[in-house]
């Protein structure tokens, strides 16, 4: 016990020595927060669904609802984590409005969960300065801000924030053998499962692989089961009554989408080779603002084997493997590429230096070059104004805009509240949220209802886009059995599933001059057709 206060006695005066490095990482969050607002009138991504089903819990008397009406051709199955939609939940219920919890809110956890981040480093690669900057590596890199950062955000980032604080007391509890992290370690594990599957599955490996790394003991071995399966106990409430209503293999279904664990020899290119370079050509690599980031963090794997850093190497290598989220790998491919510098780089440069001073200023030189560039590339990468590597696309683009929030206004005045929609672009996401109307194709939520539906439909909603007559849009729409009331384009630039498009002035007129489809309103932005009739051989629309 004596051994236990003085453990943590040790840990408290070490976090007061550590505030300057962690104040200097938490501004380097909120300086990339700030580029995405001062850029952004409206949420980059896809995030109206989440919103949504805040919505559907509020009119639902906030018990948990069965379905999320207006997606995925017919509703979705309420399988999803709850915690987060709770909380949306509460915020539209005071008057929030949907933009502000979509803008706002994913930027306010996205630095909150670099604090249990620096904690994590701080404990596995030892120095503030080593965690400090580690730390910051993480608040700017590219891909990690792209899912925390956007739209949906509010969730990923907020359970990325559970994560790892269970991860922390998880490691604590290994790492001191006090069984009081326990409690702590299992709180934030079952907030993890209740906010998002993905993130529960990398808390998981994660507090496995400092199991195994850690404290290859009996105890340890207790206490590594003790985590997860108290989570489960804990929020058994909420999948009990999921698999009740809607069966246990909504949640098989949807683990089979998005990639799915594992994968195979292909999950190597995707993750460790497609990222640097063209899928067609993958010998031809690049280096860009945001492939820079995955070279330091290849290198910084490599020196971390090499170093026997094994629980970083096989963390940052596994977890992307494992889960084949990208974003993934810098979690510890931060801590690996601060060591690199560090350890590696920063000596090297000062033995080529000449006396002390210089030195010092060489080590000092490297470091604020790297924190600099990345910092920089973080912000630019925010705020929109670099291209993403391989599609030259923008990064961090909205779904939609004014002119899209002013003709949703106008479905929701003007048309039936049964009219359902086909909505080409990336703002049908938003689409059901600004008007309570349905969409009647669009993959979002579609992973709950179908696996290998989900991938049809994501290749419908293409095809759907990339329409330019109104033959086009029938065939397309007929053939799998959609038949809308209205048809919603976009008009001049847009986005599907987050690549650049165009809608030119002649393919509207083309479709607008046809019998099938009467345009119904205009602005600068979106042309809304009502749609006449449809071919006489076409069946009923179908529900999947």
């Amino acid at each position: 016990m004596d051994t236990d206060r003085r453990a943590l006695s040790q840990l408290s005066r070490v976090s007061a020595g550590d505030r300057g490095w962690l104040a200097l990482a938490l501004g380097a969050g909120v300086a990339v927060y700030a580029a995405y607002l001062l850029t952004h009138d409206y949420p980059a991504y896809a995030g109206g669904m989440y919103v949504q089903m805040g919505e559907a819990i509020v009119a639902n008397g906030y018990a948990l609802p069965e379905t999320i009406p207006f997606y995925a051709n017919g509703g979705v199955p309420f399988a999803y984590p709850p915690l987060g939609f709770y909380m949306t939940a509460v915020l539209r219920d005071v008057g929030v409005p949907p933009v502000v919890i979509s803008l706002y809110l994913p930027g306010a956890f996205v630095v909150a969960y670099l604090v249990p981040y620096y904690a994590i480093a701080r404990d596995l690669i030892g120095t503030p300065r080593l965690a400090g900057l580690a730390t910051i590596l993480f608040a700017v890199t590219p891909t990690v801000l792209r899912w925390h950062l956007s739209a949906g955000g509010f969730i990923r980032s907020l359970a990325l924030l559970f994560a790892l604080t269970a991860i922390y007391a998880s490691l604590r509890c290994f790492r001191t053998g006090d069984r009081r992290w326990l409690l702590p370690a299992t709180g934030f594990f079952a907030l993890t499962v209740l906010t998002h599957p993905v993130y529960t599955v990398f808390a998981g490996l994660s507090c496995l692989l400092a199991y195994v790394c850690v404290d290859r003991t009996w105890a340890g071995l207790v206490s590594g089961a003790v985590i997860p399966v108290g989570a489960f106990v804990i929020t058994a409430p909420w999948w009990l009554q999921v698999a009740a209503t809607h069966g246990v293999d909504v949640f098989t279904t949807a683990s089979g989408t998005h990639s799915g664990l594992l994968g195979g020899p292909d999950r190597l290119l995707s993750q460790f080779v497609y990222p640097v370079g063209e899928e067609s050509a993958f010998l031809d690599v690049e280096l860009n603002a945001e492939t820079a980031f995955y070279w330091l963090a290849y290198a910084g794997i490599g020196y971390a084997a090499v170093a026997r850093r094994y629980l970083l190497a096989a963390w940052a290598v596994t977890a992307s493997y494992v889960i084949g989220k990208n974003r993934f790998l810098f979690v510890a491919g931060a801590m690996v590429s601060a060591l690199l510098v560090v350890d590696a780089v920063i000596p090297a440069i000062r033995r080529r230096a000449g006396d002390a001073d210089v030195r010092r200023l060489a080590s000092l030189g490297a470091v604020t070059l790297l924190v600099l560039a990345t910092g920089t590339a973080g912000a630019m990468y925010a705020g929109g104004a670099l291209d993403t590597a391989h599609d030259n696309s923008s990064t961090q683009p909205a779904f939609m805009d004014a002119a899209d929030e002013s003709a949703m206004a106008w479905a929701t005045a003007n048309t039936e509240p049964t009219a359902r929609f086909a909505v080409a672009g990336d703002a049908a996401e938003w689409f059901p949220l600004f008007t309570n109307r349905s969409i009647v194709l669009g993959p979002w939520g579609y992973e709950w209802k179908d696996t290998e539906g989900y991938y049809e439909e994501v290749a419908l909603f293409k095809a759907v886009c990339d329409c330019r007559n109104a033959t086009c849009l029938t065939d397309r729409l007929a053939s799998a059995n959609r038949h809308p009331d209205y048809v919603y384009l976009p008009k001049g630039d847009f986005t599907t599933r987050g690549k650049e498009d165009s809608m030119p002035p002649a393919a509207l007129a083309r479709i607008g001059a046809t019998d099938r489809y009467t345009q119904v309103y205009e602005n600068r932005g979106v042309a809304i057709y009502r749609v006449a009739d449809w071919p006489s051989n076409a069946s009923a629309p179908r529900a999947r």
